[in-house]
């Protein structure tokens, strides 16, 4: 059989086995929706979406690779193309039958029409699997807050977080959500978790070894979204290492090495503990 077709067809039929699996849970009583629950917050949601977005693209080259070696003529890269095409199909199929199964909500309001309307739907359609092409770097991300963040913890203390407040899903609850705009939700739900994540323990990592201001004004101004601490907390661009260091002697000494906003920080009143000193004040860059 053509490996391209073989690796295509094992992983749709994984990706729908492992959805009716899910669908199965709440269906098995307290043990079921317990399960159900703790594979919707890390550490356990990690194990479905590793199975749905890891797993077959490791399976497909691996595939392929094995087939050729047998003198069949398959490769790699045509498994890894299977295992895709894989993906996309049981995600497309399972929407259908989602969707088939809650006739109302496909009837209702959905988000998928109306921006099918707004921008065209197969503009629409072709920007969401776009946005899946970055799924390998959210599931990196997320092995990295899992195998090094922690290592950061032990060695020079940085802030452990309950990555299960981060990293979850809850908008299959969201009533109307059916099918195509369900699946696109969870997928949202996930990566903005692993990203909120991601984007707090880098707040550590920066203000942590490098509590200094960019020449670049505009960089700091849009930089402080992401790391606050950016603003009349780091040092200025045309300070000197004597700051730096005290600044480092101000925030850390104590035991403290959470970034200058972190919530162990702050007290009753809203305002982070010994903020007076350090960086100063002043714009951005300046």
């Amino acid at each position: 059989m053509n490996t391209f077709l073989l690796a295509m067809g094992v992983v749709c039929a994984s990706v729908l086995l492992g959805a009716g699996l899910l669908h199965l849970l709440p269906r098995l009583g307290s043990v079921g929706r317990g399960v159900g629950g703790a594979l919707c917050r890390a550490p356990w949601l990690d194990v479905p979406i590793v199975y749905f977005t890891a797993l077959p693209l490791v399976f497909g080259p691996v595939w392929g690779a094995w087939w050729g070696a047998d003198g069949l003529g398959g490769q790699a890269w045509v498994g890894l193309a299977g295992a895709v095409a894989g993906q996309v199909s049981g995600v497309v199929i399972w929407g259908w039958l989602h969707e088939l199964a809650n006739p109302q909500a496909r009837r209702g309001p959905r988000i998928v029409r109306t921006l099918n309307r707004i921008v065209g739907k197969w503009r629409n359609h072709a920007a969401l699997w776009v946005t899946a092409m970055v799924t390998p770097v959210f599931v990196v991300v997320r092995v990295a807050q899992v195998l090094i963040y922690p290592w950061l913890s032990l060695l020079v203390g940085l802030p452990r977080y309950k990555q299960g407040e981060w990293v979850n899903v809850s908008r299959q609850k969201f009533s109307g959500l059916v099918g195509h705009d369900l699946i696109w939700c969870l997928y949202c739900d996930w990566m903005t978790g692993v990203w909120s994540l991601g984007s707090e323990m880098l707040r550590n990592v920066e203000s942590f070894w490098c509590p200094i201001r960019f020449y670049d004004g505009k960089k700091c101004e849009n930089c402080k979204i992401d790391f606050p601490d950016v603003v009349g907390a780091w040092v200025r661009p045309d300070g000197t290492m004597g700051e730096v260091t005290a600044l480092l002697e101000e925030k850390y000494a104590g035991g403290n090495r959470g970034w200058f906003g972190h919530a162990t920080r702050l007290t009753h009143e809203g305002r982070e503990v010994g903020s007076t000193a350090g960086g100063g004040a002043g714009k951005p860059g300046a």
